[in-house]
């Protein structure tokens, strides 16, 4: 059989990549060779592409992996399944994007074949929705009126839009399907024209004075132009600015009591860190700027009161986009503000200005039913992030829920699982019900951090063998693990089962957060029991 008779597809691993060693490693332990490129025969059975399928589907996982992942999921046994919705729809899209890129087909056969994997990637697109689906409750059209409008102003103005506003229990304001969405519809399209930008900032009669500060960045010249347009009764924006919340409530906005609900959490002095930075900001640019020019500034527009809030709109609205002449510009985009976070989100892949329309397009990543709230990805973010800067803890599993840990990293030589423990700058944990592999040796804990504490309490350590001495060893990381983890899960306290409904949200959004930190922790101490009796039951069966 010659080459004509396959269909081969290229999915390769970036040499930039910076993981680009270690995941060449690790898809040679997979059985892949990195420099060929799968194929499949054109004559195959349908069971045989799908095995096709499923093959490359493992290796695509591996190669769009971000750093989290690779920690978590860098072993063999963990890349077996689906690490995390995220992962999983970058590993299909990958595929999709390899085919429509594979050399036009001639002949039906190879035509044939390059559908059934488009249909085939499309249901499993589909699944990986339908295993976390959110439940979409509308309020009416309650407290929506100013939205409307603003919709309504951004068709007139050239936005295109498959999305309504409507208020959704639990998310406050939220952008519902008004038809049925299929992968890679655009559920909405912005014109550049109506994007806020620095564009707008230049125009403006404070940039000359502004540009003169030292030190200081667009981003925060154009936080501070936004915090006058708000009060600008002629703004093109006016609409948008009268949508916006008069309180954010995000985790920079948290009073005395919340915060003292978090006492014992890394949260905490993440929320003042943050918050001593803004003030800092603030003091460096106020009141000496109202004080030189009061009519640009005026003192009563520029309060620490309204520079926190115009923070929080930038925090938690701004998009990072890039423009036609490459670079990346920090935006707010009116009406796309409308679209809510979630770990499985709808719309994934965008941020780029389309030159030909010069407009930003939302693509589908996965389907959106009719009714359904749209949703999109902010990030890769952990809860703590979320609630800090956008003022709520995300829905479901969050895969990128750490803790890290603070160790010294010490240069050592290679691990068993193809990759220096220096390789990773800092370690971490997370919940071990997101790992698959709670054997021996594994226990449901991240490799690189269990190859570092074998390093630490054996320096002649390689590799895991059934040996009285390495399950000796064994027993002894766990203990160490399990010691650092009760006295944190000390340091967070008991649970307090009193009545949350009568607290105040930043009370409420705090004890929720803890309550998921317990979780992690708790996790974390049960694996290093039930892995401690996996070992003791193995030095059992070892002759005394």
């Amino acid at each position: 059989d010659g080459i004509d008779d396959e269909f081969r597809l290229f999915l390769k691993l970036s040499e930039t990549d910076p993981f680009f060693e270690k995941k060449q490693k690790l898809l040679v332990a997979m059985g892949f060779d990195p420099n060929i490129s799968p194929c499949v025969k054109i004559s195959s059975t349908p069971d045989q592409l799908n095995d096709f399928l499923d093959a490359l589907v493992r290796r695509a996982r591996l190669v769009n992996f971000n750093e989290i992942e690779l920690y978590f999921g860098g072993d063999v046994v963990n890349l077996k399944d689906c690490n995390s919705p995220r992962n999983e729809m970058e590993a299909l899209h990958s595929i999709l994007e390899a085919i429509d890129k594979s050399p036009s087909a001639e002949n039906y056969a190879t035509k044939n074949i390059q559908q059934c994997l488009r249909e085939e990637i499309v249901l499993r697109l589909d699944n990986v929705g339908e295993k976390i689906e959110e439940e979409t409750v509308i309020i009416g059209d309650f407290g929506c009126d100013k939205e409307k409008g603003l919709l309504e102003w951004g068709v007139e103005n050239g936005v295109k839009t498959k999305l309504d506003i409507a208020c959704v229990e639990g998310a406050g304001r939220g952008a519902i399907a008004k038809e049925d969405l299929q992968v890679g519809d655009i559920a909405m399209e912005i014109p550049v024209s109506i994007i806020i930008s620095e564009e707008l900032l230049y125009e403006s009669e404070m940039f000359p004075i502004l540009e003169k500060v030292d030190g200081i960045s667009e981003e925060t010249m154009l936080l501070l132009w936004s915090m006058k347009e708000k009060y600008n009764k002629d703004s093109k924006f006016k609409l948008y600015f009268d949508t916006l919340p008069d309180d954010f409530q995000t985790g920079l906005s948290f009073g005395i009591s919340a915060v003292m609900a978090l006492d014992g959490s890394l949260l905490l002095e993440e929320i003042m860190q943050a918050k001593e930075h803004l003030r800092t900001q603030y003091d460096e640019l106020f009141p000496a700027l109202s004080n030189y020019n009061p009519n640009i500034f005026p003192p009563e527009l520029y309060t620490w009161e309204k520079f926190l809030w115009a923070c929080e709109l930038w925090y938690s609205n701004s998009m990072k986009v890039i423009f036609t002449d490459g670079k990346l510009r920090t935006c707010l985009i009116p009406i796309a503000g409308f679209l809510n976070h979630s770990i499985c989100p709808h719309i994934m892949n965008y941020g780029r200005i389309d030159a030909k329309t010069n407009s930003l397009k939302f693509p589908l990543s996965r389907k959106c039913g009719l009714g359904e709230q749209c949703f999109l990805s902010y990030g890769n973010l952990s809860s703590s992030h979320l609630l800090t800067f956008y003022g709520f803890l995300p829905k479901g599993e969050n895969p990128f829920d750490v803790i890290p840990l603070d160790f010294d990293i010490a240069q050592d030589e290679e691990s068993e699982f193809g990759a220096s423990v220096c390789e990773w700058s800092s370690h971490m944990v997370r919940g071990t019900w997101l790992s698959k592999n709670h054997e021996i040796f594994y226990y449901g804990l991240p490799p690189p951090l269990l190859d570092h504490l074998r390093k630490a309490r054996n320096p002649a350590w390689r590799s895991n063998d059934l040996t009285r001495e390495i399950l000796e060893n064994e027993i002894d990381v766990l203990g160490d693990l399990s010691s650092t983890f009760e006295g944190m899960m000390e340091a967070l306290g008991d649970e307090e089962l009193e009545e949350r409904e009568n607290e105040s949200w930043d009370v409420k959004l705090a004890m929720e957060f803890k309550i998921l930190q317990r979780r992690i922790v708790s996790s974390i101490l049960t694996s290093c029991s039930a892995g401690s009796d996996l070992l003791q039951s193995e030095l059992l069966k070892l002759a005394p």
